[in-house]
């Protein structure tokens, strides 16, 4: 598993795929923390620009994600990990945690806007810590849930940008499922939305809470679709 990890992480930089994720990223949140943030030192909250920061999500995940199995299929080299002496949840798993450490590291790059901000704040008393730290981990959350969610289409197809289309329109559901969900008379299809919405469920982070329903959500959303993409594999070995 280690090495299909290295393989994979390594893989990102001997292609333009890690280096216009980290360079997007960045720029993207430079320029929402401006806004956000520089621009409105009176009414400055962590929470407004980590929320555009998972919109951002509906491009850069896919980005991540689109080519992490597909290409394997594309490139007939699919066999090779089929047959390789790991196991099929070592090999997935290997390939989530490479796009989930890249997403993280550049995530917390990312923040070093904050620390930089609060550093020469004039009144660094009135910062809240824990608001912080509960938007950060609410967006690594909210990263690996669709890292999942990614690689479990990308499993399903060998052309990248069918993978893609289908992980962006994915994401797109899972964000504003919620919003929509208040306008429809029927119970059932209304608990369903709130229950698919991803988004809904950042907002206790926003205050500092840490919400341990939305964390066992998150961490099933993980689970689950690296199974299914498991089971996708199980299923080819046996073709």
């Amino acid at each position: 598993m280690t090495a299909i990890f290295k393989r994979e992480l390594h893989a990102y930089f001997i292609s333009p795929v890690g280096y216009i994720f980290i360079t997007v990223f960045l720029l993207v949140s430079g320029a929402l923390f401006t806004f956000t943030t520089i621009q409105m030192p009176d009414q400055a909250d962590p929470s407004t620009y980590f929320m555009f920061i998972i919109f951002t999500f509906i491009v850069l995940i896919p980005l991540l994600t689109m080519r992490s199995l597909s290409e394997e299929r594309k490139s007939k080299t699919e066999q090779m990990l089929l047959t390789a002496p790991v196991s099929l949840s070592g090999m997935i798993f290997a390939k989530f945690l490479a796009a989930f450490v890249l997403f993280t590291g550049t995530l917390l790059v990312s923040c070093l806007n904050f620390y930089v901000l609060y550093a020469f704040e004039a009144s660094p008393g009135q910062t809240n810590t824990a608001v912080l730290a509960g938007n950060v981990i609410s967006i690594i959350l909210i990263g690996a849930a669709f890292i999942s969610i990614g690689l479990f289409i990308s499993a399903m197809t060998e052309n990248q940008l069918t993978a893609a289309i289908i992980s962006i329109t994915t994401i797109l559901f899972l964000l504003i499922s919620g919003a929509f969900s208040g306008a429809i008379n029927n119970t059932v299809v209304r608990y369903i939305l709130d229950f698919l919405s991803i988004f809904s469920r950042f907002t206790a982070f926003t205050y500092g809470i840490f919400d341990i329903s939305s964390i066992i959500y998150y961490a099933s959303v993980v689970i689950i679709f690296l199974f299914l993409t498991i089971r996708i594999y199980e299923m080819r070995r046996w073709q």
